[in-house]
């Protein structure tokens, strides 16, 4: 297959020159396979699911099921029921930090976070610990981006309740271990959430290999449409904690007097999902095994070392995140310039990347910066874009010194 080629957008002009996307960590494109998926649900099968005895409804229900079916086999999760879809990540960690929140933490209590998380993995903690009167602890992280991991385990003690980390960076690239993470929180019968988001899309990931208890990620960052995301959680916590949220499909009896709800993993998934954005998403996971996650690993870590070598040469400029096992995420800033300015020079030649704090102020204020210029790579990149980048690069570089 020839991977370039699915991407319609990548055909786009930017201010008179060819679109050179490099910034896949906010979200990826679209293949034309996902776009026809979603267009094919509101064009033949647009229907409520679950609820409908006709002839729409049960096979818009029956691709959605087939969907979360293909979700476990991607992640290799035990059951399918372990497989609670939402709007994102985001939406995913909120839920468990509400729910596992209100069922497990109280005054006193810890949770552990890293340095390097993302706010979505911060903030969520944070309204729990205020809400139970509990607190944060946080693993620091070395220059390189790398987590302390003695640090980690002398974080842990009798008040602490769940560890929450990412598996990947999405400012530093690091790819956590969270292998050994996991097992150290285990080692004191507490559990992990690993968020994911910037995990899923690059490397192969296999939930019953961490031996994780949560993993949370979202559609839209690999290649399926937003508003779609996934909450794994394993079955003995998911039936210990409450609802999230009320409404249809999460009921099995409601009076005025009582209700009880539903099995996994409908008691998580209140009201109408987003169908079409599901059934996306079973296109885009056949679409990344078609290419091979191991394949599309190595072809994103062969760009990201073909930048990285030519980049170091440009003057003035400064990397954030160079531990030795990352992803293809580059985070740089040219001199003492700001990294909006760099950000809207290499616009205007065409070049699409992500500037600002990334959604992880606490890493800016750890390294003492505003923010960065973070370039990263899909499977769909090239070298040649590599090379117009750092044309780009090089132009302006002695403007902002």
């Amino acid at each position: 297959m020839e991977i370039r080629k699915q991407f319609p957008i990548l055909d786009t002009q930017v201010y008179g020159k060819p679109l050179v996307y490099f910034d896949n960590a906010a979200t990826t494109q679209k293949p034309q396979q996902v776009i026809d998926a979603l267009t094919g649900y509101y064009t033949s099968l647009n229907s409520n699911i679950h609820r409908g005895a006709h002839y729409l409804a049960a096979q818009a229900t029956e691709e959605y099921e087939q969907t979360r079916i293909r979700v476990q086999q991607f992640i290799n999760a035990r059951h399918r029921h372990e497989i609670v879809f939402t709007r994102g990540t985001t939406e995913s960690i909120n839920l468990v930090a509400a729910t596992f929140g209100q069922r497990f933490l109280h005054e006193g209590d810890e949770v552990i976070v890293s340095g390097m998380e993302h706010h979505s993995n911060i903030v969520p903690w944070q309204l729990a610990c205020e809400r139970a009167g509990a607190r944060l602890r946080v693993i620091p992280f070395s220059d390189e981006g790398v987590l302390d991991i003695e640090s980690y385990k002398g974080l842990f003690n009798e008040h602490t309740r769940i560890v929450a980390v990412n598996h990947v960076s999405n400012t530093l690239g690091t790819i956590n271990p969270v292998e050994e993470l996991t097992s150290i929180a285990h080692q004191h019968n507490v559990p992990i959430l690993i968020d994911g988001a910037q995990s899923i899309s690059h490397i192969k990931v296999d939930v019953q290999k961490i031996g994780c208890d949560f993993y949370c990620f979202s559609g839209h960052k690999m290649y399926a449409p937003m508003g779609v995301g996934v909450m794994y959680g394993r079955e003995e916590l998911l039936n210990e904690l409450p609802p999230y949220q009320g409404g249809g499909e999460m009921i099995k009896d409601v009076t005025f007097e009582k209700t009880t709800y539903n099995e996994l993993p409908f008691k998580f998934e209140a009201g109408t999902p987003s169908v079409g954005d599901v059934l996306g998403l079973k296109s885009a996971i056949d679409f990344m095994e078609e290419i091979g996650v191991e394949n599309i690993h190595a072809i994103e870590s062969e760009l990201t070392e073909y930048a990285f070598a030519k980049m170091q040469a440009i003057e003035g400029i400064r990397f954030f995140g160079t531990a030795p096992n990352k992803t293809s995420v580059i985070s740089f800033l040219i001199g003492e310039a700001h990294p909006y300015d760099v950000g809207t020079l290499l616009d205007k030649l065409g070049i699409a990347v992500r500037t600002g704090h990334h959604c992880t102020q606490p890493i800016m204020d750890r390294y003492g910066i505003p923010g960065t210029v973070r370039a990263s790579f899909a499977c769909y990149n090239t070298k040649e874009e590599v090379d117009i980048f750092i044309a780009a690069l090089n132009r302006i570089a002695p403007m902002l010194m």
